[in-house]
Order: structure tokens, then C-alpha cells, then sequence
């Protein structure tokens, strides 16, 4: 609801009750005490919603009215009930008594919180004063009348309009506070003051309601809560409503006096008297009008003046206080007045002043700092074309008597104005010309000590330079060094020629230079020659030239020499570390980019090839997580070494970061050389590093381009880097160069990639089963799990095609857990339906990298239990070149998944560089002899030994062997000869499906023989 509503529908109520009141004397108990709670319920409303910051002055108001009503609603009660009740109508008149007091602290609770508890005599004095006047006209028309007239007028008819004179005078001071009183006050001021009219009129049942009335609108206004806040502005002895009020309490003795001599037929002597008494009070008052606008007047001039002189003293130039001067006339000047300001400032004169200027200047200076009105056109002729709409104007010298500079005049201040508004300022300009005076002085003082202090600063800062300041005359011959010349050369050059002090080497720089500065020619860089200095050592001299032989003062060259040998030292150093490593000394990858830009640049002009090499350390990473960093820092420089001393003196070398290093090899007339420079960087890391720990080898791949297949640097880069990607890729310690089908193939490895990516987060795999059988007999024992990638384009994908990106990417570990899980729910599912005896195992092929990620132990224990598979029935491959690795704890993992009973198979057994030793020594139970060797073995004595070989190992180590890639009715013949137990291949079935695998487990097809 808007702020506006609830005091206007309290208003309305309470104008019902009061049309009601007037209409229904009968009721008039009944209606006071709903009017008296209606009120309250305002109150309580306004300081809930309004939250004044004292509440006490509220609510101490709220009792007032709930006294007053009670005790009216007593006091006119029914003379049946009085006459039953005798003590009813004395204790209301004893209530409403009460309730006057009531209003009275809660005026004066409003009063201390307005003026926070501070001693405004002067505000209480004018209450008192105002209440005093009031108080005889109601004692001398009220209730003076009433006692004489009547000997049975009640103590009440006179106590009540006591107590409303109270709260009238509480009112008065509440509303002579500084600062503006809000509505709310306003409201309540008019209640109280219809209390004492409706008191005094004997109609207090009235009064009563309009002081329910104003209490709650009061409550309701918003603005209620600035009540019982202080007032921000600060207290005022005068002011024209403070004014009128101790006129108006003056006036009414007098106007007393002069109604009652009217009235009673008093002497008419009397009424000469009460006239008279009036009118001087009247000239009082407006006398006491008039030094009161006298002293603000004063008062604003005065803070004008204080602030012109705080200008003054802050104005640093003539601008500044002529600015001053003229904002201070504005201030001085009553309202809208027009004016004109003229500040003339004396000077030195180079020619003789008229005689009508030296006699006013004569004067000026007799009468010192005097304002006179004069007529505008006997001013300077400069002054009076400013001021020509003026007729009079004021003129004020500015004297100094004591003025150390000489003459005592400082200037004239010229002030054009009505001439009444300049008889009134005067005194004030006399005041603002003497503060200008000073402030001009303390000006030209300032100048004056800023001059000679720049003249000793400027000869102590040349006496101890550093930079050594030399001139010179036609001859080149020194006129004049500084003191510091000594430091630099060891002796005074003074008398000796400057070629002579210079570098033999930089003599005939030195005489170009010379000359082009004598021929107006001004040199924009800095030179820097060299120099025989002190202790007979070279030192380097940064010089500057100045053609000063204009000057009279020089007559000569000015040559600045500064000593910038440790400077240039410095800066090259720093060259230096901007743009090579700090650890190697090699170029780094911002001057490598450099250089090769202009390599590039000079090929395109002259037709040479540029070769650029990208060179990477293989398998570093491990020699700082085994070794060390500290070590790997050793082989890091040592390399670097290597790779520098294998090239040419034109060739960079650089490290870009890491164990990343780059060369480029310029000047060449054909590719191959570029080859040649790789091939000697291998040779010379072919020998052993000598570390801290031990000899370490350096193995790097390395990525060659030319300019025949890349025009910039950027594009070179970029083929360099592709080709370092095909070495890693193609085994490590090797190199590769680059060619155009590499790009090709790289982009369709990445879009493999991200369409990977796609698969692995949307699962677009699925599994097939290809069933490990017993040779012998043809019956399925195990199903190895083979993942299909189902390709929305390509259709089903092996995984030869992308189980290399995936192991790159690291996408074989979301991979390998889904088909880990997968491959467990499928065997799960086969062993609910299959007879107990008939229950294959399932093999999983598992990444080295699932093996390098922690936790991979716990993630198969999971994946088991949640399936309910027990752990025989899982067989997970490994690759054989897992068996060379020294990384303990992925033999760890494999023993505590061997204990679980899971069994460990190594898959292409034989393809990889691993010694058979090894089986004994790590936790396997089953080894898969790759396809490559049982296509071989029928076709040569050597293959079959290899493979009758690996069969009998096994065995002796009661290791199981299972053959893969059995494609032929003759391979599994031998096979069996040879005591291989188990096979694999698509002579006994091709992957299948988990419910085909279930159809072919039923009714297993013949197998060929």
C-alpha cells in the first residue's frame, strides 16, 4: 500500500469521529476512547514502519493520548453513571491532567533529540519570550475574565490552559530549532495549538480529538523519524521568523494595554502612552532589523576576504591573483551589482613616465594603501577604457614602505561600480589591495629565489657531474672541462685537442661528426666512441654535441661525453640472456625464429637451400624421474655441446625447451647435406654421456625439412615439427624428413582422433568373441574379447586402425575399462545360461598404460564383483614388451592379480626383444605364440624349431601355451604333435557376437581336417 493511504483513511476515520462527536453529545465517552485508540494503533503503526532511531519520545506521546482519552471518556461520562461512580469524573480530570504532562515530556523528549542535548540559551530565551506574551493574552482576555466573573469556576478551567501554555512553549522551542522542521512537526504543532484554542473556548472535547488527529498523521508521514533526529544546521542568533516572533511577543503588552483602555474607559493620557510604548518598540525592532542584516553583510564580506587571502596565498603567478581579486570583488559586492575590476601591476619602466603619471605615482605612493573615489576618466587611459560604464571608481594603491625590491609601489587596484555599492566597499578594498600587495611581493621574491638557486644548483651540479662537459673551439681544442674529466681520462684535458683523448680508431668518426654538428646538422642517436681512460684502460663514451657558438657565454661546442662501459657491458649481457638459453648457451626459440626469418629472407634472394632440424631426446622424461633433475640438466648441456660442435660455423643451434632443441643449416646446395648434418648429430651422441649417477647414452629423434618444400619460416616449422612426429612414431633414435603425403596423413590422424574422442564419450564400441579352443578336441575353453569401433561412416572398424591413436591419446584407458566391464557382463551372462561344465573364461587385452594408472588393481576387483564373475574365469593380456620394463610396480599389480586368481597371458609372444629368462622371473601363466610364427613352421626346419622351441619352454616352466592365427587344418595338426594344448584362429571360428558365441557353443560347426 503507498505511504500516502493509511494516514488519509486515518484522517477520514477520525473526521467521522469527530462529525459524530459534535452530533451525538450522548455518545461522546464512547467515541473519545475509540478515537484515543485509533490513534495509538497509528502511532504503533508509523514507528513499525517508519524505525525512528528514539523511540521513547513516540510512545511517551502514544501515553498521552491514551491518558486523555480515558480520563475525557471519564470526565464526561453519563450523570447515571457518575452518580453511581462519584469518583469517576475527579479521577478524569486528574487523568487528562496527567496526560498534559505527558505531551509536555513528549515535546521535550523531541526537543533534546533535535538539538542532541547541546545549550541553545538564545532558542530558549526566544520560547520563553513568546510563551510570556501568549500567556497574558490568555490571562488577561481568559482567564483573568473568568475569575473575576464567576466565583464558582472550576481549578480545571484554569489548569488546563496552564498545562497547554506548557506544551505551547515546548512547541515554540521545538519550532525555533536551526534547521527546517518536517510535516510531521508541523502536524503536531497544529494539534497542540488546537488544544489550547479548544481549551480556551471550553470546547476541549474537540481540541482532544484534533490532538488524537495530528498524533497519528504525524506517525503516518514517512518522514516522522527526522523528529528524533539532530538538527545538521548549525544554531543562528537572528533571523527574520525569529525576528517576527520576539516582535509579535513584544508587541502584546502594549496591545494589552491599549484593548483594555478601549474597552474599560481607562484615562486618555494612558492611551498616549501605550501608542507611544508601541511605536518605539516597533523602531527597536526594525533597528535590531537592520544590524542584523548590517552584521551578515559583514559577515559575508569578511568570509569573502578569508578566502581571497587563502587564494592569494596559494596563487603561484600574477593570472592567479588577478583571478583571486576579481572573485573576491564578485563576493564583496551585494547581489547583482555590476562591477569591473582593473589590476594594474607595476613594471620596470625602460623609458621615462609622463608627468601626469609620475605625479600620481607620487601621490600613490605618499597616501600608501588608501582607497579614494575618483571620477573614471581621470584614471590611466588603459584602465579607464575598461571602466567607461562607470562613472566614479574606486582607486587603491598598493604600497609596500619596507619593500626590499625598491620602489614601494606595487600596483593599483581599480574597482568600478554604482557609487553608493563603492562607498560601501571601501574598506574592504583597502583590506583585499594590502593582502594583494603581498601576495604579488611574495611572488617576485619567490622568482627572484628560484632564479638564483637555479644559477648555484646548475654551477654545483656541473662541478659534480659525473658526465664529463667539455667545450670547444674552432680548432677542436678543449676550452674548458669539468672536475670529472679527471676521473674518466686521469688528468685534465683542458688545452688538449679532443681527437687526441679519442681512440685512434674512432679519430675520423669523431671529425665527421664534428663537422656535421658546425654544419646545423642535429644528431638523433647516441654515439658511443671508444677512449684511453684512466689507468691507461679503454673505456666507451657516449657523446653528445650542441652547436653553442652563438651563445656569448659558450662561444663553442658543447660535447658531453658520459663513461657507458659497464652500461653497454650491461646491456649486452642482458642482449644475451633475452635471446639464449640460460642454461645451455644456445640460442633460444625467439632468436632461433629470428634467424631463421632472415635465413628464409636470404634463400628466396640468393637460391640457397635452408635446412631446418627439430631434435627431440627420447624417453628423457624417465632420466629425470629416475635419475634426477640435476642429472638430467648435465645430459641436457651435454647434448647441447654435441649438437652445436656437429655443426657448421654458419648453422644455429638452439634449445626451444626442455629436452626439444632446433638447428638450422644454411648455405647448402642441396638437401642431402641436411641429411648429412642429422647423421653427424647422431654420431656425436653415439658416445656415452658421463653423468653424476652414470654414463648415460642420448638417444634423440630428429625431423628434417628444407626450403623445396616450404616457402616461410612459419611453414618450415611447422614441417619440421610433423616430421620429428613420423621419427617418434617409426621406433625413436632415428630421422625423418619431411614429405608432402605426411600432412595428409597427420590430418586424417587427427580427425581419427577427435571422431575417437566422440566414440569413446558417446560408447560406439562394441565386442566381438573369438573362442580359444582345446587342439586336440575342438572344444572351447575361453573367448578372447576383440573391441570393434562402430564407425557412423566407415561402418565396423578393427583395431588396428585405431588402438595406436587411442594409446597416444590416452583414450585406452576410458576404452580399456568399458571393455573390461563389457567383457565381464557378456561372460557373467553365459555362465547364468550355460550348464556349469561348459563355462568359458574370458581374456582381455589391457594397455601398458592401464597398468601405469593407478588404481587399476582396484578397478578389476570392482568390475568382478559387480559382475559376479569369479576371478578364474579372466585371463588379461599383456604385450612382451612389458617384460623388459623395470617399473616395479606394475609387476606388483600383476602378482596381486595373480593371487586373486587371475591368470597373466602375454600376447605375440616372440615378436618382441625380450629374453626368455624373463618368463621365470615374472608372475605369467599362459604365453600366445604370434600368427607370424605358425603361418612360418610349415614351410621351413628353422620355424618349426622356433615354435617346437617355445612349446617345450612352456612347459618346463608349467607355463600354457595357446597358438594364434590358426588358419589351417595342417597348423593344428602340428601343433598337436608338437603338445600345444590350446588355439586359436579362423579355422575354428571368426569373432563372433555374445549371442552367436552361444549358438556356436550349442552346435559347434565341424572343423576342417
Amino acid at each position: 500500500m503507498p505511504t500516502r493511504w493509511p494516514a488519509t483513511i486515518f484522517g477520514a476515520w477520525m473526521v467521522v469521529l469527530a462529525v459524530a462527536f459534535g452530533l451525538q453529545p450522548g455518545l461522546q465517552a464512547p467515541l473519545r476512547l475509540v478515537a484515543g485508540v485509533s490513534a495509538v494503533v497509528a502511532l504503533s503503526l508509523g514507528i513499525r514502519r517508519s524505525r525512528p532511531d528514539d523511540v521513547k519520545p513516540w510512545w511517551v506521546l502514544a501515553g498521552a493520548v491514551v491518558l486523555s482519552a480515558v480520563g475525557g471518556a471519564a470526565a464526561s461520562a453519563p450523570s447515571f453513571v457518575t452518580n453511581w461512580l462519584t469518583w469517576l469524573e475527579p479521577a478524569g480530570v486528574a487523568l487528562l491532567l496527567v496526560a498534559y504532562a505527558a505531551l509536555a515530556v513528549a515535546l521535550a523528549g523531541f526537543v533534546d533529540r533535535r538539538t542532541s542535548s547541546s545549550r541553545d540559551m538564545a532558542g530558549l530565551l526566544d520560547a520563553l519570550t513568546v510563551t510570556s506574551g501568549v500567556a497574558l493574552l490568555i490571562w488577561t482576555f481568559v482567564v483573568g475574565p473568568r475569575l473575576e466573573g464567576s466565583a464558582a469556576t472550576g481549578w480545571t478551567e484554569i489548569a488546563m490552559p496552564v498545562a497547554d501554555l506548557l506544551c505551547l512553549g515546548l512547541l515554540i522551542r521545538l519550532a525555533t530549532m536551526p534547521g527546517r522542521l518536517v510535516a510531521p512537526g508541523y502536524m503536531l504543532g497544529a494539534g497542540v495549538v488546537a488544544l489550547l484554542v479548544a481549551d480556551v473556548g471550553r470546547a476541549s472535547g474537540f481540541g482532544h480529538l484534533a490532538l488524537y488527529t495530528a498524533a497519528g498523521l504525524s506517525a503516518l508521514i514517512p518522514s516522522m523519524a527526522e523528529l528524533t533526529r539532530p538538527a545538521e544546521t548549525p544554531p543562528a542568533e537572528t533571523s527574520h521568523a525569529r525576528l517576527a516572533l520576539l516582535g509579535f511577543a513584544a508587541m502584546v503588552a502594549p496591545t494589552v494595554l491599549l484593548v483594555k483602555m478601549f474597552r474599560d474607559g481607562q484615562f486618555a493620557g494612558l492611551t498616549v502612552v501605550a501608542a507611544l510604548s508601541t511605536l518605539m518598540v516597533a523602531l527597536v525592532l526594525a533597528r535590531m532589523a537592520g544590524i542584523m542584516a548590517s552584521h551578515r553583510q559583514a559577515m559575508s564580506r569578511e568570509r569573502a576576504l578569508r578566502e581571497a587571502s587563502a587564494a592569494l596565498v596559494s596563487a603561484a603567478d600574477s593570472e592567479a591573483v588577478g583571478l583571486a581579486v576579481r572573485t573576491a570583488v564578485a563576493q564583496l559586492i551585494p547581489g547583482d551589482v555590476p562591477h569591473g575590476v582593473v589590476l594594474a601591476i607595476a613594471i620596470a619602466q625602460t623609458e621615462p613616465q609622463s608627468p601626469e603619471a609620475a605625479a600620481q605615482a607620487g601621490v600613490d605612493r605618499a597616501t600608501g594603501t588608501a582607497a579614494r573615489l575618483v571620477t573614471t576618466r581621470d584614471v590611466d587611459w588603459a584602465v579607464a577604457v575598461r571602466l567607461t560604464q562607470f562613472t566614479k571608481t574606486l582607486r587603491c594603491p598598493m604600497v609596500l614602505k619596507d619593500r626590499p625590491g625598491g620602489d614601494p609601489l606595487v600596483g593599483v587596484l581599480h574597482v568600478g561600480a554604482p557609487t553608493w555599492a563603492l562607498l560601501e566597499l571601501q574598506r574592504s578594498v583597502e583590506v583585499l589591495a594590502a593582502q594583494v600587495a603581498l601576495a604579488l611581493e611574495r611572488i617576485a621574491l619567490g622568482h627572484e629565489v628560484a632564479r638564483r638557486n637555479s644559477e648555484t644548483y646548475f654551477r654545483t651540479l656541473i662541478q659534480n657531474t659525473a658526465d664529463v662537459i667539455t667545450i670547444l673551439d674552432e680548432d677542436d681544442r678543449i676550452q674548458y672541462a669539468s672536475p670529472s674529466a679527471v676521473g674518466v681520462f686521469g688528468g685534465d684535458p683542458t688545452g688538449a685537442l679532443l681527437p687526441e683523448v679519442i681512440h685512434p680508431g674512432e679519430r675520423a668518426r669523431l671529425g665527421d661528426v664534428l663537422a656535421a654538428v658546425r654544419g646545423g646538422h642535429q644528431l638523433e642517436q647516441q654515439l658511443d666512441f671508444r677512449a684511453r681512460g684512466n689507468r691507461r684502460t679503454e673505456v666507451l663514451l657516449e657523446l653528445h654535441c650542441r652547436d653553442l657558438r652563438a651563445e656569448p657565454t659558450v662561444s663553442g661546442l658543447v660535447i658531453t661525453m658520459r663513461d657507458v662501459t659497464e652500461q653497454r657491458r650491461l646491456q649486452n649481457e642482458l642482449t644475451h640472456q633475452a635471446f639464449h638459453d640460460a642454461m645451455t648457451g644456445l640460442a633460444n626459440r625467439v632468436l632461433f625464429n629470428d634467424r631463421l626469418a632472415h635465413a628464409v629472407a636470404r634463400s628466396t634472394r640468393d637460391g640457397s637451400v635452408i635446412g631446418v632440424l627439430f631434435i627431440d631426446l627420447d624417453d628423457f622424461k624417465m632420466v629425470n624421474d629416475t635419475l634426477g633433475h640435476a642429472v638430467g640438466d648435465q645430459l641436457l648441456i651435454e647434448v647441447a655441446h654435441r649438437i652445436a660442435g656437429a655443426l657448421r660455423a654458419d648453422d644455429t643451434a638452439a634449445r626451444l625447451g626442455g629436452d626439444e632443441f632446433a638447428a638450422i643449416v644454411e648455405n647448402v646446395n642441396d638437401p642431402g647435406a641436411v641429411e648429412e648434418t642429422a647423421n653427424r648429430i647422431f654420431a656425436a651422441l653415439a658416445e656415452p654421456v658421463v653423468t653424476d649417477a652414470k654414463p648415460l647414452y642420448a638417444m634423440a629423434s630428429i625431423g628434417i625439412t628444407t626450403t623445396p618444400e616450404g616457402n616461410d619460416a612459419d611453414e618450415l616449422l611447422r614441417q619440421a615439427d610433423l616430421a620429428l612426429y613420423v621419427a617418434k612414431g617409426a621406433g625413436k633414435n632415428q630421422w625423418r624428413r619431411y614429405q608432402a603425403h605426411l600432412h595428409n596423413e597427420m590430418v586424417e590422424r587427427l580427425e581419427l582422433r577427435s571422431a575417437l574422442d566422440h566414440a569413446v564419450n558417446e560408447g560406439h564400441f562394441l565386442l566381438h568373441y573369438q573362442p580359444i579352443v582345446d587342439l586336440p578336441s575342438g572344444t572351447a575353453v575361453g573367448f578372447e574379447a576383440l573391441v570393434r569401433w562402430h564407425h557412423p561412416k566407415r561402418g565396423v572398424i578393427t583395431p588396428d586402425q585405431f588402438i595406436e591413436v587411442a594409446e597416444e591419446s590416452g583414450l585406452i584407458l576410458p576404452m580399456g575399462r568399458w571393455v573390461l566391464e563389457e567383457a565381464l557382463r557378456t561372460v557373467a551372462e553365459w555362465r547364468r545360461i550355460l550348464p556349469p561344465g561348459q563355462a568359458p573364461y574370458m581374456s582381455v587385452n589391457v594397455s601398458v598404460r592401464q597398468f601405469r594408472e593407478s588404481g587399476f588393481v582396484d578397478q578389476v576387483r570392482t568390475a568382478l564383483a559387480h559382475t559376479g564373475v569369479p576371478p578364474e574365469a579372466l585371463m588379461l593380456e599383456i604385450t612382451e614388451t612389458l617384460l623388459v620394463k623395470d617399473d616395479e610396480r606394475i609387476w606388483t599389480d600383476l602378482g596381486v592379480l595373480r593371487e586373486m586368481g587371475i591368470r597373466i597371458a602375454i600376447d605375440d609372444f616372440g615378436t618382441g626383444y625380450s629374453s626368455l629368462g624373463y618368463l621365470r622371473s615374472r608372475p605369467i601363466d599362459v604365453i600366445k605364440i604370434d600368427k607370424t610364427f605358425i603361418d612360418d613352421m610349415v614351410l621351413g626346419q628353422q620355424p618349426m624349431a622356433l615354435v617346437s622351441g617355445i612349446v617345450s619352454l612352456a612347459q618346463s616352466l608349467g607355463l600354457t601355451v595357446v597358438a594364434e592365427g590358426i588358419e589351417d587344418a595342417t597348423h593344428r595338426e602340428v601343433l598337436v604333435r608338437l603338445g600345444c594344448p590350446l588355439g586359436q584362429g579362423f579355422l575354428f571360428s571368426s569373432p563372433l557376437g555374445p549371442t552367436e558365441v552361444l549358438a556356436w557353443m550349442r552346435s559347434p560347426q565341424s572343423i576342417a581336417v
